[in-house]
C-alpha cells in the first residue's frame, strides 16, 4: 500500500475535500478570502470595526498525550495540549491581522472512566498558565470559561477544543486578496527556541498527528484499544518501531517529547511585523492542515514557488523514515520546518527576517509568487521536486 492510500485509510485527509464541499454554500462573511470568517460589528454597529471568530483544537494530539500520561504518569503534559488548542485558534486569527485582545472559551469532552480529575485540573489550569505566558509576551487573551462534558459513549479518551473571538478595525484586516505576482515568501521556522519559549520546540504543531502516531509508535501500543479506531485494519495500527521513551539521537529528546512538543505561537512576532509594516503585508498563511500546500485555498491564477525551504527538523525525518512515506505527501501533511509564511514585497523581507531574529526565531525567504493560468504550488527540496494543484 502506498503512503497516500495509507493516510486516507487512517480516516484522515490533508486536503479536507468533504469539509470544503460541505461549507461551499455558506456565507463567507465580509472578506470571503480571509483566513478566518469575519462579520460586521453586530455588537456596537460600528462601520469601522468587525468581529472575527474561530474554532479549533488540539486534534488527535490528545491521544498521544494520553499514551504518554499512561506510560509516564506525568500529568503536566496536558498543559501543552491546552496550549495546542489555544494556539491553533490564535495563529489562524493572526493570519487575518487580528492582534487582540482576544476572548477564549474552551470545550472539553472526556471519558470520565479513563480521564481522571488530575488530568482535567492540569488541562484547565494549563489554559490559565498559557494565557499568563502569552500576556507576558504581549498577547492578551481573556479566559471566558467553557464547557466540560463527560461523554463516555462518544469520546474514547479526551477531546480538547476551543473558540476564540475578537473585535478589530476593518482597516487592519489582511484579506489575502493582495497576494500578487512578484511577492516573496518569508517563512518563519517552526522549530528551535524563541525568546518567549521555555524549551526547544520540535516544530510538529498540531497537524498530521494521526499519521505520525501510527507510523512512528510500536505495535505494543495497540494494547490501548481506546487510543485508536478499532475499525482500522491491523496493518495500519501502530506500525512504527518507536516507544515514547526512546531517545532520538539527533535532538537528544525522547520520541514522546518530539511528538508532543507544544504548538508554537507566532503572535508576538507577527504583532511586531504589523506594528511596523501594517498595510504592506499582502498575506499571512498558517501552514497547518495541508502543510506547505495550504496557500492553494486562497489563490487563483498564481504559481507559488518554494525553492529555498528550511531543512526539515528531526521530528519530520523521524516520521518519514518509519514507513518510508513519500516526501511529496510529507510536504502536504506536515509543515516540514516552517508553520507560518508571509507574502510581502521583496523590499521589506530582509527587515522582517531581522525583526524575527530579535525573538530568536529563524526566518528566511523560502520562495516567490509568479503569474500563472491556474493556481499551483511547486516545491523544490533536497528530497525532490513536487507539484500540487494546477
Amino acid at each position: 500500500m502506498n503512503s497516500s492510500a495509507r493516510y486516507q485509510q487512517l480516516g484522515v485527509s490533508a486536503t479536507k475535500e468533504d469539509v470544503h464541499a460541505a461549507i461551499r454554500k455558506l456565507d463567507k462573511g465580509l472578506y470571503p478570502n480571509a483566513f478566518c470568517k469575519i462579520y460586521p460589528d453586530y455588537l456596537t454597529g460600528s462601520a469601522d470595526h468587525c468581529l472575527i471568530s474561530h474554532a479549533d483544537g488540539a486534534g488527535s494530539k490528545s491521544v498521544l498525550a494520553y499514551l504518554y500520561w499512561k506510560e509516564t504518569g506525568d500529568a503536566s503534559i496536558w498543559k501543552d495540549i491546552a496550549q495546542d488548542a489555544i494556539v491553533m485558534n490564535l495563529d489562524d486569527m493572526i493570519c487575518a491581522g487580528a492582534t487582540g485582545p482576544f476572548l477564549f472559551s474552551s470545550t472539553i469532552g472526556r471519558n470520565k472512566l479513563l480521564i481522571n480529575a488530575d488530568v482535567l485540573s492540569a488541562l484547565i489550569n494549563g489554559h490559565a498558565e498559557v494565557f499568563a505566558e502569552l500576556a507576558a509576551a504581549g498577547t492578551a487573551i481573556h479566559f471566558m470559561g467553557g464547557e466540560t462534558a463527560d461523554l463516555g459513549d462518544l469520546v474514547k479518551t479526551i477531546v480538547v477544543d476551543g473558540t476564540m473571538t475578537c473585535r478589530m478595525q476593518r482597516s487592519e484586516v489582511i484579506a489575502l486578496d493582495k497576494i500578487t505576482a512578484g511577492d516573496v515568501i518569508v517563512g518563519l521556522a517552526s522549530f528551535g527556541q524563541t525568546t518567549y519559549e521555555s524549551k526547544y520546540n520540535s516544530g510538529i504543531g498540531s497537524n498530521g498527528l494521526t499519521a505520525a502516531r501510527h507510523d512512528t509508535l510500536h505495535h505494543d501500543y495497540a494494547q490501548f484499544a481506546e487510543a485508536f479506531d478499532v475499525n482500522l485494519s491491523d496493518d495500519l495500527v501502530f506500525r512504527g518501531s518507536c516507544k515514547l521513551s526512546d531517545i532520538e539521537a539527533e535532538s537528544g529528546l525522547t520520541v514522546g517529547q518530539l511528538l508532543l512538543s507544544p504548538t508554537r505561537t507566532y503572535a508576538p512576532v507577527i504583532s511586531a511585523f504589523l506594528k511596523k509594516y501594517a498595510g504592506q503585508i499582502h498575506g499571512i498563511i498558517h501552514c497547518s492542515g495541508g502543510g506547505q500546500t495550504k496557500i492553494l485555498h486562497f489563490i487563483e491564477q498564481l504559481h507559488v514557488i518554494k525553492d529555498n525551504l528550511f531543512s526539515p527538523p528531526p521530528v519530520f525525518r523521524l516520521i518519514q523514515r518509519q514507513r518510508n512515506t513519500d516526501w511529496k505527501e510529507m510536504y502536504q501533511v506536515y509543515n516540514m520546518g516552517h508553520r507560518m509564511e508571509l507574502y510581502v514585497p521583496e523590499a521589506i523581507a530582509a527587515d522582517l527576517i531581522a525583526i524575527a531574529a530579535t525573538f530568536n526565531l529563524q526566518a528566511q525567504v523560502v520562495g516567490r509568487v509568479e503569474a500563472a493560468d491556474a493556481k499551483k504550488v511547486s516545491i523544490s527540496s533536497e528530497f525532490g521536486q513536487f507539484e500540487y494543484g494546477g
